[in-house]
This record gives C-alpha cells, structure tokens and sequence, in this order.
C-alpha cells in the first residue's frame, strides 16, 4: 500500500510543486517588470507588498507539497527591530522555509545565481546583496550593503 502510495503522490507532488514554482516565477516576473532602480533601490509599494505576500504563500505551499508543515512559536522581528536576521546553521534548502515564514527577506547570495533559469528571476525579485567571487573586494562590499540596507531605517527588507 506505501508502493502505491508514493506511486500515485510522487508525480502529484511534482507537478504541484511545478505549477507553484511557475506561478512563483510569473509573480517575481511582474514584480520586477520595469523596476526603478533594478536593483540598487528598495522595491516599493505592490511590488514589495506581491514579493513578500505572494512569494511567501507560494514557498509555503510548495514546502507544504513536500511535506513540511511548520508551526511558528512566537512572533517574527519586524524590520526597525532586527533589520538583519540571522539563520544558521544555513546549509541546506531547509532555509527557504526560514525566507517564507519571514517574510521572503533580501538575502546574500552568488551573483551567478542571478542567471538561473526560473530560479533567478525568482531570487532577483528578493533584492538580494550580490557576492561576486571574482572580485576580490567582494567582502568588504557585501558587508558595506549589509550594513548600507540596516541603516536605511526599514526602507529594504530584512537581510537574512
């Protein structure tokens, strides 16, 4: 009976988690569609309000598709209180649960993860300080962005 179980959910799995990704895919897309700034300002207005709310939801579902139900204890930091939100031990794809439950903050990552297919736009649209491993001052600037979006007093999301 668990053989045809997992038979029957595997492929309803995948094609649910599929469709959730292209409707994330598709959110992000309109969110960044002729952003001022591209990158260097903060998203304002709906286009934060559709990244944090409908991203959230949808990686919450996807997540929830997988298997994972998360139950939340106490009250998430807003943004004046805890502009930087750490997440540790950070090293697996379980952080992703840790962005949705949060309200998808702006988080550090590769600048080559900026050109993956559905994915990119997808992580584009979180605003994320970029590290460029071929720049070997790439340190220092990401902790000068990291320190640049703390200090803008709720202007970008939270960095993660």
């Amino acid at each position: 009976q668990t053989v045809l179980q997992g038979i029957i959910l595997l492929p309803l799995r995948l094609i649910s988690i599929t469709f959730i990704l292209l409707l994330a895919w598709l959110s992000a897309s309109i969110a960044t569609f002729c952003q001022p700034g591209r990158g260097f300002l903060p998203l304002e207005g709906w286009r934060r309000r559709m990244v944090q709310t409908t991203l959230s939801r949808l990686t919450r579902t996807a997540y929830f598709m997988m298997g994972f139900q998360v139950k939340v204890k106490g009250k998430v930091a807003s943004v004046p209180e805890a502009p930087i939100f750490v997440a540790a031990p950070h090293s697996s794809f379980f952080d992703g649960i840790v962005c949705a439950l949060t309200g998808m903050p702006s988080i550090v990552s590769r600048a080559e993860n900026l050109s993956t297919p559905v994915f990119g736009t997808i992580l584009r649209s979180l605003q994320p300080v970029v590290v460029s491993r071929q720049d070997h001052d790439s340190r220092k600037n990401t902790v000068a962005e990291i320190t640049r979006r703390a200090l803008s007093r709720g202007q970008w999301p939270q960095v993660i």
